[in-house]
């Protein structure tokens, strides 16, 4: 049985003693949690949330970084930086960065590939927009991005890669997916993986949900058939908020 995973994106949010803050009040809410909780924080909290949470059950996450170890990459972080300093997982291709940053499918293959060279587990997040959805291509527009960012990996990494699906029209709109449209979706994105790379390691590849995720959805998105836990914006900067998230099955 696949475990549950419940990620927080702060995006461009917190300071460092926001951070600390953060840490010292939602730590004990989430202490007895099954699931496995990341917070994916600015490079600047980094520091500050892995001293935090030594003693936690919680891991933490960068939310983006460069394919090439070093060079001449103004502004950029590199694989290798964020796992000397002990980062465990990585955000990889957000509708955002495509969105503002102009990333595209090879370079968020390039990334993926990246992180694993640098022993870094990859968030690797796809999703349709609205003009999408409308001409109903949506599935087709998630498989492909599926198939094109895992491109070139082997059965383990791919087993060991999560993907979040994040349909872009939901992701800070308050407007969710329902329950049975976020779970056929990421169904479609499953057998994608078993087209790909076999039914075995399609049932092992950790997928989640996320756009506008609240503690009111968050039972029942999670406890549907394929959807493995959630990606989540907003409500992961609230403590309270998200540790009900987090506690879902113990509403």
């Amino acid at each position: 049985m696949r475990k549950k995973v419940i990620a927080g994106n702060w995006k461009m949010n917190m300071l460092p003693n926001e951070t600390i803050k953060f840490i010292d009040d939602f730590a004990p809410l989430v202490k007895d949690s099954e699931a496995e909780i990341i917070l994916c924080v600015p490079y600047v909290d980094l520091f500050y949330a892995l001293l935090n949470t030594q003693e936690t059950n919680i891991k933490i996450g960068a939310q983006n970084m460069h394919y090439e170890e070093k060079g001449a990459y103004t502004g950029e972080i590199s694989g290798r930086m964020l796992k000397s300093v002990g980062v465990e997982y990585v955000i990889i291709g957000h509708s955002e960065r495509r969105q503002y940053f102009g990333e595209t499918d090879e370079i968020v293959n390039k990334k993926l590939k990246a992180a694993f060279e640098h022993g870094l587990k990859p968030i690797v997040c796809v999703g349709e927009n609205l003009e999408q959805r409308e001409k109903g291509i949506a599935e087709d527009v998630i498989t492909k991005q599926t198939e094109l960012a895992l491109e070139g990996l082997s059965k383990d990494e791919v087993k060991d890669t999560i993907i979040a699906y994040e349909p872009i029209w939901a992701i800070g709109t308050g407007k969710t997916a329902t329950s049975e449209d976020a779970n056929n979706a990421i169904k479609a994105i499953r057998n994608k993986v078993a087209k790909l790379y076999g039914k075995a390691v399609a049932e092992e590849v950790i997928i989640l949900y996320g756009g506008s995720v609240k503690s009111s959805n968050a039972a029942e998105l999670f406890s549907t058939s394929d959807i493995d836990g959630g990606l989540v914006g907003g409500a992961s900067l609230k403590p309270e908020e998200f540790a009900k998230i987090v506690n879902y099955d113990k509403q």
